[in-house]
């Protein structure tokens, strides 16, 4: 087989292995295995597609594919139409795999679930990235996965869709991720990241959480969370005062995680209004639904928050300290991050994963039985264009 993929993973998403195929596919297809098995094999064609524009992440079906053909001793053809990062067209098929019926009818159900989630992943970060291509992005999407298995698969479509964002507009995209397992997808060695609100309240406060980490991890930049007790501004003063040669040197950063249960200190409605007015007024004129306003002067991490952070640095000589912010950074709401030029530098966030579980859906039809053209009635736009055609 010829998928243009490197090695198979040895993670999670290598499998299941061919012992266990039969308990994980479609009941269904093992039936049409026997059957097929028992009347005659054929030569079949299967054309994978998905109903909603994608961008491609093919490598970890591709791969798992590959390591079954060998594992039975066959071969599956691969015509991928759209190589991994490339735009992809609602109901265009993304692949052509030729094969054996009674080899492939067993498969589809685990290819399909390895492929389309992957592929709307990596549509959502290549546009969370292109939006905001000065921003830099880590991933931290595991702790809302279902299983391993799934965490691998999208950390796998975070850094496709970035390295299309790379391509097309030069973005920084996803520079790390915060599991070791699976920082190779970012060209890392190790997971990046440094504490959770959990050793803030270990600490007792902001401050001593962040002399506690910087003892413990002397050479390393530090990031602190500054939301837990409230006072953004002024634990963020605070920590920047105390560690003056880390914020001279770009090696601190405050991150922004408050709730949207309230307000950044130091803003309220009125407030978040009159940031945004001193920085980007026109960005208030545009906004299109209540849930953008509340990304531009509602509570928690909103455009205004991080202006008003970004003010109270600089008015302190803190210009090199950092802003990262995390809290539901989805497509929607980086989209109106980028129309209110928000400060920031970096965005931690999961929010890549698909908020509609129903468009993941990766669907295969045969339409090549013997090299003979058939495939249900409506589904013909899946056969094979033309070299001209494409």
């Amino acid at each position: 087989m010829d998928s243009g993929s490197p090695q198979p993973p040895k993670g999670p998403a290598a499998g299941p292995s061919e012992d266990s195929i039969a308990d994980w596919t479609d009941h269904y297809f093992l039936k049409t295995k026997a059957t097929v098995a028992r009347f005659g094999d054929s030569t079949v064609t299967y054309a994978v597609f998905m109903r909603r524009p994608v961008v491609s992440a093919p490598r970890l079906a591709l791969d798992w594919l590959q390591s079954i053909a060998k594992e039975r001793g066959t071969e599956f053809k691969v015509d991928l139409i759209y190589p991994e990062g490339k735009w992809v067209g609602a109901g265009e098929p993304i692949m052509y795999i030729t094969g054996s019926l009674v080899h492939l009818s067993d498969l589809e159900t685990i290819l399909l679930m390895k492929l389309g989630p992957a592929c709307v992943a990596a549509f959502n970060a290549f546009t969370m990235c292109a939006d905001l291509p000065a921003v830099a992005f880590l991933a931290m999407d595991a702790r809302h996965c279902a299983g391993l298995e799934m965490a691998e698969i999208m950390a796998y479509a975070a850094s496709v869709g970035s390295a299309r964002a790379r391509r097309k507009v030069g973005a920084k995209g996803f520079i790390g991720n915060a599991t070791e397992a699976t920082a190779h997808y970012f060209g890392q060695e190790h997971a990046l990241g440094t504490m959770p609100h959990a050793l803030i309240g270990y600490a007792g406060s902001t401050l001593r959480a962040a002399e506690m980490f910087h003892e413990t991890f002397p050479d390393q930049p530090m990031t602190v969370l500054v939301d837990y007790f409230g006072r953004e501004v002024t634990d963020s003063l605070t920590v920047a005062r105390r560690f003056p040669t880390l914020a001279a040197e770009g090696k601190l950063s405050v991150r922004l995680d408050t709730p949207g249960s309230r307000f950044v200190e130091g803003l309220d409605p009125t407030a978040s209004y009159a940031v945004l007015e001193r920085h980007v007024p026109r960005v208030l004129r545009g906004y299109r639904s209540e849930q953008e306003l509340r990304h531009l002067v509602g509570a928690g991490v909103s455009a205004s928050a991080m202006w008003h952070m970004r003010d109270a640095l600089n008015r302190e000589g803190f210009q090199r300290v950092k802003i990262v912010a995390s809290s539901g950074f989805d497509p929607a709401k980086c989209k109106v991050m980028a129309e209110s030029l928000a400060p920031m530098d970096v965005i931690g966030t999961g929010s890549f994963l698909p908020s509609r579980w129903t468009e993941t859906y990766a669907t295969a039809d045969i339409i090549e039985y013997d090299g003979v053209k058939r495939v249900k009635i409506g589904r013909e736009f899946l056969f094979r264009k033309s070299d001209g055609d494409r």
